[in-house]
């Protein structure tokens, strides 16, 4: 054994080896886990050992130094302990009230898919015979079941964090098991989170173990998981521009057969209309409408099952035929290129998919899955196949089918309702687009930008305006040159297929690293689908030249961006890290910090994590005084959905009392939202600093009356088993692994039934009680935010390509952004800035 590895020692997992030649059995376990089944491995070390490099490297896997007790990771289990959070089952009303509700949110987009889909197919392939409409109507359907049905809802459904989906919460739940985040910021208190629920692998996944090491050990790794998940969200992000536009022109587009006159230029006027009419009402959110959303959904789903079962009625039945999969191969050993050409076309009838993944944190997995299975998944069969039916009978109707197949009499309310249905799914798709640059934002992936809570009640529901004007400009722009549903529909497939892909990458992922999988199911994952998924994509990449190019130059630009950014922000925060400010230091400053403290309460804002940042040693050499009190304040976005009011913070004391200098860690998930104002953030954190201070004088209290006892049983202990007794120099080493007698023995002595007066009450101590005093005179006193206004350049030596990113790319990106102050919510007139230069 190398002295590298013997000098390593994880904190999260232990491997206990069996025997002294380490080709016994191992298995891995949790560091605090008791197991008497290796007690006698200790013993055994300590009688027989053939050299002192063996003995120490094999003794030095079951020792390990008592973890200095720190106050993060203290409070953070008192807190786990205290507050349990169980999610109840929901009833089964309750179940199908949100099921009915999915329609209007989850669905829209993959419920209007028959306006365009055979539209779309039957203008790459003429039809000639009922072998072409059999065979798109089979490749149709066997899609849909294929991939909405078998993989979304029966297998990526499961992969969800905490009952949050989409690509950011598939990263985040790798993130949780897999130390694989590019900000080193993850801390073992993270793990008490209730919502963390992390598990340590298993023996049954030795390869878990595998990959597990291999992400965490290889930052080429890392980074092209980051990449991976950043170019998912960049296409999800291009799928808010193409669902609107794609959407409104095809409902839109059924007026030119009706009205005469009604040609392709007023289709793209009344279009781009309807558009700005969209966009222009986000601001005011959905609450207020949003309770029409599944009725009008529920209407339109009924409407295709109405239509499709009329046109089965009157055409024939014959197109039951296509549920024969051999029409596929028939169909292309008639059509051959074109109908690889067509399958551009037959991929958007599972445009949308990707939302039953993406909104599933409004919603339940049940819900989604009961909606599906029982409405939209019949009623899309029912549509397709009735439009099948109508073009067997009438095959020069391709180029409008849906609205030719409607009964004439039906025709403007289907039309009303078909109109209603595309905005829906286009109000769905700009929501997601906000709610995924929100995530981006929190995790360090995306340019802070103004965000508005459009209602009090749903915190998911928000309003993004520099994006939501993007947006709009995009679609129009789009609408007003593609002039087609044809063009779009190219761009819209790569889009799409894109994000699927990079899903089943993800689950893939899940399930060998995660799941206690068989790995001969795990690899049928990614080569079923994956497979599918990679034909889909070869034929939409062939219209690259006819609007395929939108989607692609979309992503990359984003891609860019986001790239950029965390790329940037990971470089400022290393260099914090490396020029954090040393304790030694902080002891030769004493606890007036080498300048003057005025009463008042300091919040000095700052990204680290650990230890004391850089930018408090500008404001000793910027102010003539400082706070009485300082609290050095880290907000951090953890990898969970949502982290619970009352484990929001996390304190921890910096150098003696009276420095009065305190680290306060405000912990939030990628799906929280600060809504509080400064106010409450200021009483909130009051609050916990004062129990954080009691907290503190009652274990010291316990501590000392303690020590004594734990001398005498440590002496006890020595005699009894031979082990060294500590002598005060040399470190305290404790086995991982005890004896069941030595377990309840200092269970005996631990368990106290009476504490120590001191224990008891803490607020006799008058060193508690002058802090609680000094606490509340510098609260009385006022707050004031100390924030840094930083600027991130390259350094000299750096190659040209690191300096044109971060010295031109990273800095326009870094003041064209939102700033500290806007974004924290401070008051201005309470903020003092200083400025920095992190050199990286």
């Amino acid at each position: 054994m190398d002295d590298e590895e013997e000098d390593v020692i994880e904190e999260s997992s232990v491997r206990l080896v069996g025997s002294a030649n380490g080709l016994g059995d191992s298995r891995w376990v949790d560091g605090s886990e008791v197991d008497s089944e290796y007690a006698a491995t200790w013993s055994q070390f300590d009688e027989d050992t053939e050299s002192g490099r063996s003995y120490g490297s094999l003794r030095r896997r079951l020792v390990k130094k008592p973890r200095r007790v720190d106050s993060f990771d203290v409070e953070a289990m008192e807190i786990a302990d205290a507050h349990a959070h169980r999610s109840k089952e929901p009833s089964t009303w309750h179940t199908l009230a949100l099921a009915f509700q999915t329609l209007g949110v989850v669905y829209g987009d993959l419920g209007t898919s028959p306006l365009y889909v055979f539209a779309d197919v039957f203008s790459k392939v003429t039809i000639t015979s009922d072998v072409d409409i059999l065979g798109a109507l089979s490749l149709v359907l066997y899609t849909i079941a294929l991939l909405p049905l078998a993989k979304y809802v029966f297998v990526v459904l499961k992969a969800n964090d905490n009952g949050e989906g989409g690509t950011f919460a598939l990263y985040s739940l790798i993130c949780r098991y897999a130390d694989v985040n590019l900000l080193p910021t993850r801390q073992p208190a993270d793990e008490e989170i209730s919502s963390f629920r992390l598990k340590l692998p298993t023996p049954e996944l030795q390869r878990a173990l595998s990959i597990k090491e291999q992400l965490e050990s290889k930052w080429s790794l890392k980074t092209l998981l980051l990449i991976l998940v950043l170019l998912g969200t960049s296409l999800v992000i291009g799928d808010g521009i193409l669902t609107p536009a794609m959407s409104v022109m095809s409902a839109v587009s059924g007026l030119q057969g009706e009205i005469n006159g009604f040609g392709t230029n007023a289709v793209v006027a009344v279009s781009i209309v309807i558009l700005i009419a969209l966009f222009s009402i986000q601001r005011f959110g959905t609450s207020k409408v949003g309770f029409l959303f599944a009725p009008i959904l529920s209407l339109w789903f009924f409407s295709l099952g109405s239509i499709g079962i009329y046109n089965l009625a009157t055409c024939g039945f014959t197109v039951l035929k296509a549920l024969n999969p051999a029409y596929i191969y028939l169909y292309f050993q008639k059509n051959t290129e074109d109908a690889w050409s067509s399958l551009g076309g037959c991929v958007l009838c599972i445009t949308g998919a990707e939302a039953m993944f993406a909104d599933l944190g409004h919603f339940s997995v049940r819900s989604i899955q009961i909606a599906f299975s029982c409405l939209v998944f019949p009623c899309l069969l029912l549509a397709y196949m009735g439009q099948a039916a109508y073009l067997m009978q009438y095959p020069d109707s391709a180029d409008r089918i849906f609205y030719d197949s409607v009964p004439d009499s039906l025709f403007w309310p289907v039309f009303v309702v078909a109109t209603l249905a595309a905005m829906i799914a286009s109000q769905a798709m700009i929501s997601a687009t906000f709610s995924c640059i929100k995530n981006a934002i929190n995790l360090g992936c995306f340019p802070r930008l103004k965000i508005v809570h459009t209602s009090k009640k749903l915190m998911g529901q928000i309003y993004i305006p520099v994006i939501n004007w993007f947006l709009m400009m995009m679609c129009v722009l789009v609408v007003a040159v593609f002039r087609s549903t044809n063009d779009i529909a190219n761009a819209y497939g790569i889009a799409e297929v894109g994000v699927m892909m990079v899903s089943t990458t993800l689950v893939t992922l899940v399930m060998l690293l995660i799941w206690q999988t068989n790995i001969i199911l795990a690899l049928l994952f990614p080569i079923v689908f994956g497979l599918v998924e990679l034909t889909y994509l070869s034929a939409v990449l062939t219209k690259v030249a006819e609007g395929g190019w939108l989607p692609l130059a979309f992503a990359t630009c984003v891609l860019s961006v986001m790239y950029i950014w965390n790329y940037g922000s990971v470089l400022k925060y290393r260099s914090e890290v490396r020029d954090k400010i040393s304790m030694d230091v902080m002891f030769d400053l004493g606890s007036n910090l080498g300048t003057v403290r005025v009463p008042g309460m300091g919040l000095l804002y700052n990204e680290l994590v650990q230890g004391v940042p850089s930018i408090l040693g500008q404001f000793l050499l910027s102010l003539p005084a400082l706070h009485s009190t300082i609290v050095i304040v880290c907000i951090k976005y953890v990898p969970v959905p949502i982290v619970p009011q009352e484990e929001r913070f996390l304190f921890r004391r910096i150098c003696p009392k009276d420095y009065h200098l305190f680290k306060c860690i405000a912990r939030y998930g990628y799906k929280d939202v600060r809504k509080e104002n400064h106010n409450a953030f200021e009483q909130l954190l009051v609050e916990s600093l004062e129990k954080f201070l009691r907290r503190e004088a009652q274990d010291l209290a316990l501590e000392a009356n303690l020590t004594e006892v734990d001398s005498d049983q440590a002496s006890v202990w020595s005699r009894d088993t031979g082990q060294l007794s500590y002598d005060g120099v040399s470190d305290l080493q404790t086995p991982l692994m005890h004896d069941q007698r030595l377990g309840e023995a200092e269970t005996s002595v631990f368990g106290i039934g009476v504490l120590p007066s001191a224990a008891m009450a803490p607020d006799e101590d008058p060193s508690l009680e002058y802090e609680l005093s000094a606490l509340r005179e510098a609260v009385e006193s006022g707050f004031t935010y100390l924030l840094a206004d930083g600027d991130v350049r390259a350094r000299k030596k750096s190659l040209f390509i690191k300096k044109l990113v971060i010295n031109y790319f990273y800095a326009f990106l870094r003041r064209n952004c939102r700033a500290g102050a806007a974004m924290l919510k401070v008051p201005h007139m309470n903020v003092i800035e200083v400025g920095i230069t992190y050199m990286v």
